[in-house]
């Protein structure tokens, strides 16, 4: 798996956010700023975490983003699926966005080695963003 730059920026966007938690709403330009991302770009990334659920937005001088929820509601690997969609690495190990096999020679046979590593693959990156909270990511706390 290759986190996007959508991903990576989401997060760093993020970081921010989440040490601003409770205090004070941050301008997209000032996320930008602190964390070398393209405004254009970040807009687009906000816009999106936004209609996930997972910031408020408000306009003016006072205006700004912040999380809705509490950093410790929300895991990495929702916000990656968000920005870039399932964590498998094949379409026939999600959970989220399941694609059967079509050119698969195993595609009719109940085991397939290639599915089952790639679900082992799959539970093995999802195990760690799953329980790996933005609280933990900004206190750097290591879930292992």
């Amino acid at each position: 798996m290759k986190l996007s730059k959508k991903s990576e920026y989401g997060l760093r966007a993020l970081l921010e956010l989440t040490l601003a938690h409770g205090k004070l709403t941050l301008q997209r330009h000032e996320i930008a700023t602190r964390q070398h991302i393209p405004v254009e770009f970040l807009e687009q990334i906000l816009l999106t975490l936004k209609r996930a659920g997972l910031l408020s937005s408000r306009r003016g001088v006072k205006g700004g983003y912040a999380l809705i929820k509490s950093p410790q509601e929300i895991t990495l690997g929702q916000v990656i699926r968000t920005l870039d969609g399932p964590l498998a690495p094949i379409g026939c190990v999600s959970k989220t966005a399941y694609q059967k096999c079509e050119d698969c020679p195993y595609a009719k046979h109940a085991q397939c080695p290639v599915q089952h590593v790639m679900g082992s693959v799959r539970d093995a990156i999802a195990g760690i963003l799953d329980h790996y909270t933005l609280d933990d990511f900004v206190s750097g706390h290591h879930k292992g």
